[in-house]
């Protein structure tokens, strides 16, 4: 089947030949009733919806009310041409109870929480970790965890989305159990196939330049080099490479794995990294729910230093008062 190519909300989208703007809507997870659609500069009526056919090259605005004047930040993180207020990605495992997990995203302001596909427990009222995320609210990110090769990843990818849970995936395939190392290789074999199929491709790739751009290239909404081995808590070992990959990427880069304090989250964000991802740092800690406070007010903290601008580093010291007038 044919791809069309067009614009929503000014960022690249694709969709099968012969997709309406109601099927756009339904597989960028937007609730129908509280927006209103533009293609080509023109409202598209509601009624029209379900009949109202997208060719290639349009461009589609999405929009809806904010109470006074808009209850976004400034500083948006955008993902697929979603808009998300906070920069932290938080995952799901590792916690004590469903009800630590639901607290500590609560606490974490994160707007993307990840999941693992896993087979269903069959036995009745056994918790579930979608109880602990409001879907009102959260938007679901299921990865590949556990995934060896392409092809099992790509199958973990097409369920998550029978699902229900929306296009955006994060693709995470280990080259190597012992270390947890990502197959690069394999990683980009599999983004180039979920791309063609419509997904959301968030990359988790090693600190390399090189597969950061293709997978860039092959049309991944982000890319997320590790900063250390998976729950090592090691912090960015590399900063030189993250700067690089910072420079030539045209995506937003989120660190992911690695990340053991509030300290190396805040790093991440003033190298000029639009998010980072992290679990075992929150759910690891001996206190989780005050680490997911600590990690929410470090990426904020970190981003707001990178737009600040930090100062240059000096050598020797320079005296910060004037020394006009100094009595002698």
């Amino acid at each position: 089947m044919s791809e069309l190519r067009f614009t929503v909300n000014g960022a690249p989208e694709t969709a099968p030949a012969g997709a309406t703007v109601a099927d756009l809507l339904a597989r960028m997870g937007v609730d129908p009733t509280r927006v209103a659609v533009e293609r080509n500069d023109d409202v598209v009526p509601r009624k029209t919806w379900a009949e109202a056919a997208l060719a290639a090259g349009d461009k589609v605005e999405i929009v809806s009310f904010v109470g006074g004047g808009s209850d976004a930040p400034e500083d948006p993180l955008i993902l697929g041409g979603r808009t998300f207020k906070s920069r932290l990605l938080i995952g799901t495992g590792k916690y004590k109870s469903v009800e630590e997990t639901r607290q500590a995203i609560e606490l974490s302001g994160a707007d993307i929480v990840t999941v693992a596909l896993r087979r269903v427990d069959l036995t009745p009222g056994t918790p579930n970790v979608l109880d602990a995320i409001d879907r009102s609210r959260i938007t679901i990110l299921p990865n590949t965890a556990f995934c060896y090769n392409a092809e099992d990843a790509i199958r973990v990818c097409r369920l998550a989305r029978e699902l229900g849970v929306g296009d955006m995936v994060k693709l995470e395939i280990i080259g190597d159990p012992d270390n947890l190392f990502p197959d690069g290789e394999a990683t980009l074999q599999a983004a180039k196939i979920l791309v063609k199929e419509g997904f959301i491709v968030l990359p988790y790739c090693m600190d390399d330049p090189i597969l950061a751009r293709r997978l860039e290239d092959a049309g991944c909404a982000a890319v997320m080099p590790l900063a250390a081995p998976i729950g090592s808590g090691l912090g960015i070992r590399n900063p030189d490479n993250i700067r690089i990959i910072l420079e030539k990427a045209k995506v937003p880069i989120i660190v992911d794995a690695g990340v053991g304090t509030a300290s190396d989250a805040a790093v991440a964000m003033e190298l000029g990294c639009q998010g980072v991802l992290m679990n075992t740092a929150i759910a690891g800690a001996r206190h989780p729910l005050l680490m997911a406070e600590a990690m929410r007010d470090a990426v904020i903290a970190g981003r707001k230093a990178f737009r600040a601008g930090r100062i240059p580093r000096r050598l020797y010291a320079t005296a910060s008062s004037p020394e006009h007038g100094v009595i002698s």
